[in-house]
């Protein structure tokens, strides 16, 4: 949540509840595609996840 609300909330104008439900769905699945994680080694969870089915 943290997450979501630095790089996506605080940097977009929402004028009204209606704004950030039409965004939330892009906001998410912008950070799951393209989002890198320290934890992940600098892979979004996506890519994460590819990378661990690819080596199973």
């Amino acid at each position: 949540m943290k997450t979501l609300k630095r790089d996506y909330v605080q940097v977009t104008p929402l004028p009204d509840a209606q704004t950030v439900l039409g965004l939330i769905g892009c906001w998410i699945e912008d950070y799951n595609e393209n989002h890198p994680q320290s934890g992940l080694k600098m892979r979004s969870p996506r890519e994460f996840i590819a990378a661990q089915t690819a080596t199973a």
